[in-house]
């Protein structure tokens, strides 16, 4: 079964009333929901299985590895396959294996049941996106993608309150509103048509034209800025900041949560605009400001003296996420030809994941062995970091500039 794309009337409108948007919007609300759900959780864990700090924190690792490894392979299927095809059971495995750790009942089986939960994750932000690329045209997919980024932001925001409120009944209640991504996985089943894409070509030739353009000159600055987004995010943000805030303001639930939080909103908010900026100014320097804005939020970090200072540097953290996750997913849309577009998006979600992997590990151990306490190496290691963020904005703009 095959759709054309739908009509552009109006080249700038989002189709807020379909329900294939919905389909794809509702993909990247459940593919963000995997951790930002069970941030409040993990302490209720601890005493839920008798476990130490180390293996709550292995619950996360479980859930990240396979989308380092599979995200790539599940592109290849989708675009040999469909789309269609590959979304649905990604949905079902996700929302099924999480759904199970509510009734598990050792620390062994919530490990294999993440690991499960985190294999239907890999792709699904990944398979939004390629079929906001396969559905819609020109500025109106720019304000898709731009909108897609937004929920994705919203959801990372509100997701720790739900899981915090839901945590407050009981430590296995959270785990069952995994269960919203079987009733989206129905949806899709019900609503979602295959695109109309180019027929792929055979195997051998298909991995040989992957091969180049994952390794294009453009393509692979993409992907490397895309880790280091998320190098920053989960390893600065999500990972550092948390711990200075907690050693040195003394905040903690709910307060630090709705610190964090701040990021996420932010990020929406810009997120929401991206397809009116666009216009205005080209991909490249959407992304140099982009990595600006981390600098200066990192950089930050040397003078602040409050809770409240901080807050203010993530919303400048977030404003930059707006402006380079668009981008950079807009940009591999844009290069990628349709039979490839799923398995670029997969290396690059690939790419995301090995950020989020190595990145609390980085800033963490650096700050822990390489000063006299954690805090003084935060205290260094953050704005040393946003110091090189805005280095690699000033240079790549600079080169991109000089190639045109």
């Amino acid at each position: 079964m095959t759709n054309q794309r739908p009509s552009e009337t109006e080249p700038r409108s989002v189709p807020w009333r379909s329900p294939s948007l919905h389909v794809v919007l509702g993909s990247s609300l459940v593919g963000v929901m995997g951790v930002s759900l069970l941030s409040p959780v993990l302490p209720s864990l601890r005493a839920a299985f008798g476990i130490t700090d180390a293996q709550v924190g292995l619950i996360v690792t479980v859930y990240t590895l396979p989308g380092i490894f599979l995200t790539p392979f599940v592109g290849l299927v989708a675009d040999r396959l469909g789309r269609r095809r590959t979304l649905i059971p990604l949905l079902f495995i996700f929302g099924i294996a999480g759904t199970a750790i509510a009734f598990t009942t050792t620390y062994e089986t919530v490990l294999v049941l993440r690991f499960c939960q985190g294999v239907g994750a890999s792709a699904l932000i990944t398979l939004a996106i390629t079929l906001i690329g396969d559905y819609y045209d020109g500025p109106r997919q720019r304000s898709i993608i731009g909108i897609n980024s937004s929920a994705i932001g919203t959801g990372a925001a509100l997701y720790p309150l739900i899981g915090g409120a839901l945590a407050a009944i009981r430590w296995n209640v959270p785990f069952l509103f995994f269960g919203v991504a079987v009733v989206v996985g129905i949806a899709a089943a019900v609503i979602l048509e295959e695109p109309a894409v180019d027929a792929p070509p055979s195997l051998r030739t298909y991995a040989k034209r992957v091969g180049r353009a994952v390794t294009a000159r453009d393509a692979f600055g993409i992907y490397i800025a895309s880790l280091s987004t998320f190098f920053l995010f989960y390893g600065g943000v999500l990972t550092a900041i948390p711990l200075l805030l907690t050693d040195e303001y003394g905040v903690v639930e709910p307060s630090l949560g709705g610190i964090l939080a701040v990021v996420s909103f932010s990020n929406a908010v810009i997120a929401s605009f991206y397809g009116r900026l666009e216009p205005y100014f080209d991909l490249s320097t959407l992304i140099a400001i982009g990595f600006s804005c981390f600098g200066l939020a990192l950089l930050g970090i040397r003078i602040v003296t409050s809770p409240a200072q901080v807050a203010l540097l993530l919303a400048v953290f977030g404003v930059g996420f707006g402006l380079v996750m668009p981008s950079l997913n807009d940009t591999i849309v844009t290069i990628a030809p349709d039979h490839l577009r799923a398995s670029m998006l997969g290396t690059q979600t690939s790419m995301l994941r090995i950020g989020q992997t190595i990145g609390p590990i980085a800033f963490t151990w650096l700050a822990e062995f390489g000063f006299a306490t954690p805090l003084a190496g935060y205290r260094v290691v953050l704005p040393v970091a946003g110091v090189l963020s805005i280095g690699c904005a000033a240079g790549g703009w600079v080169l991109l500039r000089l190639e045109v």
